[in-house]
């Protein structure tokens, strides 16, 4: 089977043209994930089989996303919203350039400071985008921004969701004959974290610095302008559900906990009123559901995938395509991009690489640290820029909010051109540097 016949690349490249012509992106995964066990010779009702219990690998996040949207429809409601408006614009001023970098700041603590990951999105953006607006910042430098923070601190530093990272890359390195520790892993990865810190000035300093209007609704405007900087009653009970939030994810490690706390927590101090919950609760599900069904669907994308086989297949194939270093890292970094991109998840695509890697790299003579690099990097190409990776989907989930940024477009395009081309010459050089 040749590479280009090969179902996982047939189906990725179907999928990526889908969303690029602007078709519904849960029915292009959907589609294509058919179309990759059909082309793998299984029969539909085992697909479907396959298929829908793999959804289940995403059903944590997908409620998570749900109950988020509620907490964050309910902020919207409250007069935070508005005084959260009033303090970034006082402290950012006419700014655009460093409002991006402060949004990268705040999602960079998002996953090592306080690691609630995607949970700050739908609440702190949609309240900005008024002043976006205003200041006409072009909202793909923002998405950008945002991934680079959803992305960026995991790839290269231990701590937090970085260190859940890091072990997943040094535990299926060990399984799979290349034994190494922790300390081994982070001294090579800062190596894409400098990639990703290249890309974020590129589009933050070069290709998305110049103005670009977007509609301001008469209601953003009034709120803009003459908002209320007092705080009520139900606001604190809001501000309080929040914070519970956050707290409660990081003791419990549990997104879904922490959001359904926070819920508890402002509906019983008033900070939702009782007879709006059922109001507050359409409200998330009208902003996170089709997000959330996205994420489900590529869950069982990524298990027909690994179902069918043509995952070994397709490294099988460019294995006799190898050259020297410099071509070999090449083909293994652009065959983890592949499989990045259909998975939609960095954590869930290591141990794959992993399992196929090891012995090809160990084969071709790769050192140790070069292995590293390579499975480290492969397993986080594709996360920004994947129509199914939640590093796309949330912050599209906040930007899009008032329905004017487009999740292909807008957010899986720039991220993909302004993080996976500089992961990719990092690693490439960066692999056969460290093997000389």
């Amino acid at each position: 089977m040749s590479i280009m016949t090969n179902p996982v690349v047939i189906s990725i490249l179907v999928m990526s043209a889908l969303c690029l012509m602007r078709f519904n992106v849960l029915l292009a995964i959907v589609y294509c994930a058919l179309l990759a066990g059909l082309l793998s010779g299984m029969d539909l009702s085992k697909i479907m089989s396959i298929f829908i219990n793999g959804m289940s690998g995403n059903l944590e996040t997908a409620l998570s996303y749900i109950l988020l949207g509620a907490i964050a429809y309910g902020i919207s409601q409250s007069n935070l919203t508005k005084i959260l408006i009033h303090w970034v614009s006082k402290f950012i001023g006419n700014k655009k350039i460093l409002f991006c970098l402060f949004l990268a700041f705040i999602a960079c603590f998002s996953q090592n400071l306080i690691p609630v990951h995607i949970a700050f999105i739908p609440i702190l953006i949609p309240p900005l985008l008024a002043l976006m607006n205003k200041l006409k910042i072009d909202r793909r430098a923002v998405a950008c921004a945002i991934s680079f923070g959803l992305q960026a601190p995991y790839i290269a530093l231990p701590i937090g969701f970085g260190l859940i990272f890091q072990n997943i890359i040094k535990d299926n390195l060990s399984q799979n004959g290349v034994s190494v520790n922790l300390s081994d892993v982070t001294s090579v990865m800062w190596i894409g974290g400098v990639a990703m810190v290249v890309g974020l000035f590129l589009a933050v300093f070069v290709l998305y610095v110049r103005p670009r209007d977007y509609v301001q609704t008469r209601m953003e405007q009034r709120e803009f302008d003459a908002c209320d900087l007092k705080m009520r009653k139900q606001d604190y009970g809001v501000l309080f559900g929040a914070i519970a939030t956050f707290a409660i994810q990081v003791l419990t490690s549990s997104l879904p906990l922490g959001a359904l706390g926070g819920l508890l927590i402002m509906i019983a101090t008033g900070g939702i009123a009782y007879k709006k919950v059922d109001k507050i609760m359409e409200g998330g599900l009208a902003m996170m559901a089709f997000i959330a069904f996205v994420m489900l669907v590529a869950s069982g994308f990524g298990a027909v995938l690994k179902e069918s086989g043509s995952i070994q297949t397709l490294v099988n194939s460019v294995a006799g395509a190898m050259g020297g270093y410099g071509i070999s890292a090449l083909i293994m970094l652009v065959v983890g991009l592949l499989i990045t991109m259909g998975i939609g998840t960095s954590f869930g695509t290591i141990p794959i690489i992993a399992a196929v890697f090891c012995p090809l790299a160990l084969s071709l003579n790769f050192s140790i640290p070069s292995i590293i690099l390579l499975v480290g990097i492969a397993g986080a190409l594709g996360d920004s820029g994947s129509p199914a990776s939640d590093s796309t989907l949330g912050p599209t989930s906040g930007l899009n909010a008032d329905g004017q940024h487009n999740h292909i477009w807008d957010t899986c395009v720039p991220t993909f051109i302004v993080y996976n081309i500089p992961l990719i010459i990092a690693g490439v050089v960066g692999a056969v540097l460290l093997n000389g």
